[in-house]
C-alpha cells in the first residue's frame, strides 16, 4: 500500500514540475516571434478575493490558475516520462 501512495505522490510531482517548466518556457517563448503561440493561455479561478473579517483574525481566500499551451505540452511530456520510468 505504501508503494502505491508513493507512486501517486511522484506522479503528482512529475505533473506539477511539467506544468511549471512548461509555463516558464511559454513565457520565454512569448518574446520570440515564431514561438509566441506557445504563450497563448487562459486564467481561471476566483479572481476577486473572498475576505472573512473576524474581530481578531482576517482571512483572505483567492485562487487562480494560468495555463498556456506550453504548460499543457510540459504536462504531457511529464506524464510520458513518468510512465516510461515507473
Amino acid at each position: 500500500m505504501a508503494t502505491r501512495d508513493k507512486n501517486i505522490l511522484i506522479a503528482v510531482l512529475f505533473i506539477c514540475v511539467g506544468l511549471v517548466i512548461g509555463g516558464l518556457l511559454g513565457d520565454l517563448a512569448s518574446q520570440v516571434e515564431w514561438l509566441n503561440w506557445l504563450a497563448y493561455g487562459q486564467t481561471f479561478g476566483i479572481q476577486n478575493p473572498f475576505v472573512l473579517e473576524l474581530n481578531v483574525l482576517s482571512l483572505t481566500f483567492a485562487f487562480s490558475i494560468y495555463i498556456n499551451i506550453a504548460s499543457i505540452i510540459g504536462m504531457a511530456i511529464a506524464i510520458f516520462l513518468y510512465r516510461k520510468i515507473y
